[in-house]
């Protein structure tokens, strides 16, 4: 019975998934950072960016990138077809519920200023876009060697 209602796709649907989330999540933490600039100082909106961008880069090469191929292999180890949430570990996902908690409570709280939380905004953003493209890279290699469906 459970069968039946778990929802399956193909490999690729889940590459695809995550390139996606990686890229919106990546965006959508850059414009929660970009919201807090006009209420910054001129000297804190160039911290922002400087340590933001060089924080994402460090973090993309020397984490997430790692993080998105391990997580693309995984998956390409999969049967066809594979239930629509194993795009992440489950363990991640307990992971990813203490990051938005600790997220939305430095922001909501003020215990520490939007200028020093801004730059870790940015630089996690950044990274989860340039990591996204691991993803996307596979999909587009698959699609050209083998001239199949991406999803």
């Amino acid at each position: 019975m459970l069968k039946k209602l778990k929802p399956t796709v193909a490999r690729n649907c889940l590459i695809l998934l995550s390139a996606v989330m990686w890229s919106v999540i990546g965006a959508f933490l850059n414009f929660i950072a970009s919201r807090w600039l006009p209420s910054f100082e001129n000297w804190q909106v160039a911290f922002t960016y400087a340590l933001g961008i060089v924080g994402g880069l460090i973090i993309a090469f020397f984490g997430f990138n790692n993080l998105a191929k391990k997580n693309r292999d995984r998956i390409n180890q999969y049967p066809e077809k594979v239930c629509l949430f194993a795009f992440q570990r489950w363990q991640m996902y307990l992971l990813i519920a203490v990051m938005m908690t600790m997220g939305i409570y430095m922001r909501t709280s003020e215990l520490i200023p939007k200028f020093l939380i801004a730059p870790v905004y940015v630089a996690i953003g950044l990274a989860l876009v340039i990591g996204s493209w691991v993803y996307y890279k596979h999909l587009l290699d698959e699609k050209k060697d083998k001239n199949k469906k991406v999803c």
